[in-house]
Order: C-alpha cells, then sequence, then structure tokens
C-alpha cells in the first residue's frame, strides 16, 4: 500500500475512532457532506477545531455551562451568539488543555474560524440554522510574512554540510532542485524514480499524481544515491532504521544542516522550496510555469510568493530588446 493510502486510512482511523465520538452526534453530518471534497486529514483538523470550540462553549459560556459536549443538540446551534464567537476568538490567543499553555497567532485563530464558518455554512445552507452568524464574524487580519529564501551561498554551505550522509544530500537536493513538497518527499518510493527517463512521480495534495521531470543534476544525484544501498519495488526513498521517514524526521534534517548553512534564518524544507521556487522564475521570468512545476492550484498564490523579485525580471527585460 502506497505512503499517502496508509496515512489517508490513519487519518480516518483517528477521526472516526478518536474524535468524532467525542464530539456531538451531528457532527457526523457535517464530516459526512464534506467528505468528496476534502482530505482525510483536513477533515481530521476541522474534528479538532470543532472540539476545542465545544470545550470553549461547555466551559466559558453561560449558556452551555456545565453540558456534556456529547448531549448538545442541533438545534441548540441557534443558541449561540455573535458575543460568543467573537469572546472565543479572543480566547483562541492563550487558553489551556491538557494542562498544557496552548498559543495561538492570527493563522492560528484564522484556521479555527473558518473551521466554523464551513461548519455554519454547511447547516445554514440544510435549513438547520435561522440564521449564519459566522457572517457577522470579523476574522482575524493575516499580515504576510516576507519570504525567507537561501541565496547562492547558503544553497552551498547547506548541500556541503549534507554531503557526509547520501541520504540527507539527496533529500536536501531533492527538495532544492525540484521544489516539491516535505509530504510528497516522504512519500516517494523506489519504483516512483524513472532515471531512463529523467522522471518521477509525486502524488500531490488532494492525491492527485504528478510526473516531474529532472533536470541532468538532479538526474546524477538520484544515481549516486541509489549506488549507496539496496533498493528494490516497494522500498521507501528515503529511510531510518528500515522505516520510511516522516515529515518531522526530513524537517530535523534540514533544521540541521540549516544550523550551519544560514545560522539567522529559520530554514525549513519549505524555505528550500521557495528557495526553488525563487530561482526558477529568476530563470524562466514565466510565473505559470512557476505555479506548475510546484503544484499550485491557483496562480495568485504563486504571484503572492514571488512578485516581490518581480524587479529583477523587470531590469533583465529592459536590456532585452534593442534597436
Amino acid at each position: 500500500m502506497k505512503y499517502n493510502e496508509q496515512r489517508d486510512l490513519r487519518n480516518n482511523k483517528d477521526l472516526n475512532e478518536r474524535v468524532l465520538p467525542n464530539l456531538p452526534s451531528f457532527c457526523n453530518a457535517f464530516f459526512v457532506g464534506i467528505e468528496q471534497k476534502t482530505t482525510p486529514l483536513t477533515r481530521l483538523g476541522y474534528a479538532r477545531d470543532l472540539a476545542i470550540f465545544f470545550e470553549y462553549l461547555t466551559t466559558q459560556t453561560a449558556t452551555f455551562q456545565g453540558r456534556d459536549i456529547a448531549s448538545l443538540e442541533k438545534t441548540e446551534l441557534n443558541q449561540i451568539t455573535v458575543d460568543n464567537l467573537e469572546q472565543y476568538m479572543a480566547h483562541l490567543t492563550a487558553y489551556e488543555k491538557d494542562q498544557t499553555q496552548r498559543l495561538n497567532g492570527e493563522r492560528g485563530k484564522m484556521r479555527k474560524m473558518a473551521t466554523l464558518r464551513s461548519f455554519f455554512k454547511y447547516f445554514y445552507r440544510r435549513g438547520d440554522l435561522q440564521e449564519n452568524i459566522m457572517t457577522k464574524i470579523d476574522l482575524p487580519k493575516i499580515h504576510e510574512k516576507s519570504i525567507i529564501r537561501l541565496n547562492d551561498d547558503e544553497v552551498n554551505k547547506l548541500v556541503v554540510a549534507a554531503a557526509k550522509n547520501p541520504r540527507d544530500e539527496m533529500i536536501v537536493s531533492l527538495f532544492l532542485l525540484s521544489g516539491i513538497r516535505v509530504s510528497e518527499l516522504v512519500g516517494l518510493d523506489y519504483e516512483d524514480i524513472d532515471l531512463a527517463n529523467k522522471t518521477f512521480l509525486v502524488t500531490r495534495k488532494g492525491g492527485k499524481q504528478t510526473i516531474l521531470h529532472m533536470g541532468d543534476q538532479l538526474h546524477d544525484k538520484f544515481a549516486s544515491y541509489f549506488q549507496t544501498g539496496e533498493f528494490t519495488k516497494g522500498t521507501p526513498l528515503f529511510t531510518k532504521c528500515g522505516h520510511r521517514l516522516s515529515v518531522r524526521s526530513v524537517e530535523n534534517i534540514v533544521k540541521k544542516y540549516a544550523q550551519t548553512a544560514a545560522p539567522l534564518k529559520k530554514i525549513s524544507p519549505h524555505k528550500l522550496r521557495s528557495t526553488y521556487g525563487t530561482n526558477l522564475y529568476k530563470a524562466t521570468g514565466d510565473i505559470y510555469i512557476v505555479a506548475d512545476v510546484l503544484g499550485h492550484r491557483d496562480i495568485n498564490t504563486t504571484k503572492k510568493h514571488y512578485a516581490a523579485i518581480s524587479d529583477d525580471i523587470r531590469i533583465k527585460a529592459a536590456n532585452k530588446v534593442k534597436i
């Protein structure tokens, strides 16, 4: 069974056996209703967000104080007020769960409120709510973060630092030479790599499979990596003690070498992906190529990340046409 299938089964199991039983029973209809257009990971995230919301309702609001979450009825959603929702958003800034202090910045708040927006919209559309009060809530303003990338010298230092370990060098090189996501990288198996045709198969968000082309440098990196061990059909591309590396493990690998290459930058696999996207855009000047290779569904996502370097392209373009 492929990695992505195993991950989806695991997330579905967590949703159905660990989270949903602790939510009001009417929530089941919501998750059935969104199943066809969401991934198991998305639904699991929604369920965890709803668990936080209902815990707040039953511990912090006068209307629902002391109620058992599982006993809540669908009709009682109509008793939730705008004040409840605004106070909940304030509550998310810092709250305690399982004797641990939990903090949410603007992005964490936005995600949890977006879950409620989908939740209330679903039941309002079905006619179960008298009004959709989420439309009256001003959501947190999101401030754009500056895009952190590695420069050429830092890239070189990163690759050199990882070169002592063939697996780690291959991981770092794959990010920097293809721009794939960390979830796509950990899901790669040996048979997904076709050296003869210089292509490899990745599973994008939502389960869509895409064939990507590798340049000569990445091809040579793969060829060298395959000489370092025994790889057969069904073998994960990156392992430790015979087990597939997790997303967290890969994040820690990147972090370890980045501390040497760029100690003042907080580098993650996504920052290496941004570095690749930046270099690709500088080389091609074509935002649509960058969007396609990175697997962005919305071109505006690509523009948001790479429009900042468009001045470089304009300067080059100014000297392209002569008379």
